[in-house]
């Protein structure tokens, strides 16, 4: 098939759904066209890594200046912010002449609330061409939860700026696509609550997310550091920024009442000025940026994400798991799973809940090997991307008229 995939941020090793969507669809034989957007010159390196991966990659760039013009040309509208932040009209024009070329693309895949302007455009303009809109997350949703959870002002003001934007917006644009894809059961749920009254059910499927086990794996060869518990995800965004320091100030100091001599290894890129503060405790290590999570889950005695608030599927559990780590999570980061509570993972809902599960694997080797291999055997079983990048060429193949 002859994809054209429309991602408005550049597919990464952190932006695992699209750049892996787009590497296994490759590595499939179809041939996949990616138009996308790079805010910063770092991201050329990324640009030239993804072009290696598929067919073609057209880039155009998005100034900070020209995001924030979009956000403030709609503020006064009820258009939510997130639906233009990442409008470009230069690559608007090219995606319109490309579908209008004389070689039509099978398929157009356009992923995020932040693209979806794209996809409605190309609706539009080509209509005979599918559209295959990939919101990953009912961003609403997760607007619900932060705008009264998260732990970071300018996340709490600007949530509830666009929360009834947001939710007003993605119940009319999910019944104008060919195929709506989620994350998650949850999302799916929340979406279908959205759509007005009289419309038409929504086509909404659930694709996960996947792990790429050739790097996230057990390492027979590395011997686990006792007591070592590890927390990760990128250490600037609110949701995590929130979980960590319920970690640190809620869960840890119950933990470290039995078992003093456990360390916290907080790894994720861009820690906030409060994860760094938590270095100071002599027990917790904030490492910032690292070029790969692998080596600090597979030397983990454990992982944990005590997620206040998210929606979708959480890669950082599925790829603990993957390398045959023990994860402990709350309810919230368990919702997207369809692994087993207490035999693929722990799960913990309040501070002394959460801290008793931790402290169970602490004190119990076999149990903490046993639920490891558990984890590790589900990821294998439901989330390899392989697999899942079969399944949306299904989605795609059955839009063909």
């Amino acid at each position: 098939m002859r994809i054209l995939f429309v991602v408005p941020y550049v597919p990464n090793l952190i932006r695992v759904r699209p750049y892996n969507l787009i590497r296994y669809l490759a590595k499939l034989g179809h041939e996949v066209t990616v138009v996308t957007l790079q805010s910063s010159p770092a991201e050329a390196d990324d640009v030239a890594r993804l072009a290696k991966e598929c067919h073609r990659v057209l880039a155009f760039d998005l100034p900070r200046w020209r995001s924030f013009w979009n956000c403030l040309r709609v503020l006064p509208s009820s258009r939510p912010l997130q639906s233009v932040y990442c409008w470009q009209p230069q690559m608007a024009n090219e995606l319109a002449a490309l579908v209008g070329a004389d070689t039509p693309f099978d398929v157009v895949h356009v992923e995020h609330l932040r693209g979806v302007k794209y996809g409605l455009a190309l609706r539009e303009l080509h209509s005979a061409v599918p559209v295959v809109w990939d919101s990953v997350d009912c961003i609403s949703f997760l607007f619900e939860q932060a705008a009264d959870q998260t732990k970071s002002g300018f996340g709490r003001f600007i949530t509830r700026l666009d929360l009834n934007r947001t939710r007003r917006y993605e119940g009319e644009v999910v019944s104008q696509f060919d195929r709506v894809l989620v994350t998650s059961p949850a999302d799916r749920e929340a979406f279908m609550g959205l759509r007005p009254s009289g419309l038409p059910k929504p086509p909404i499927t659930v694709l996960p997310n996947g792990v790429d086990l050739d790097t996230f794996k057990p390492d027979p060869s590395v011997v686990r550091e006792p007591a070592t518990i590890v927390v990760s995800g990128k250490m600037s965004y609110h949701a995590n920024v929130t979980m960590v320091l319920y970690l640190a100030e809620q869960v840890m100091p119950l933990v470290w009442a039995q078992r003093p001599e456990a360390r916290l290894l907080v790894v994720g890129k861009d820690p906030s000025p409060a994860i760094q503060k938590l270095a100071t405790n002599p027990q917790v290590v904030v490492t910032g940026t690292v070029p790969t999570v692998t080596p600090y889950l597979q030397q983990a005695t454990l992982a944990v994400a005590p997620i206040p608030y998210g929606a979708g599927i959480q890669n950082k559990v599925l790829e603990a798991m993957a390398c045959g780590t023990p994860v402990v999570v709350s309810p919230q980061a368990a919702k997207a799973l369809t692994a087993v509570p207490q035999q693929d993972f722990l799960m913990g809902e309040t501070p002394t809940a959460f801290a008793a599960q931790i402290i169970s694997l602490l004190s119990n080797g076999p149990y903490c090997q046993q639920i490891g291999d558990q984890g590790y055997q589900f990821v294998r079983m439901h989330h390899d991307w392989h697999q899942i990048a079969y399944q949306l060429v299904d989605i795609y193949q059955s839009l063909q008229a």
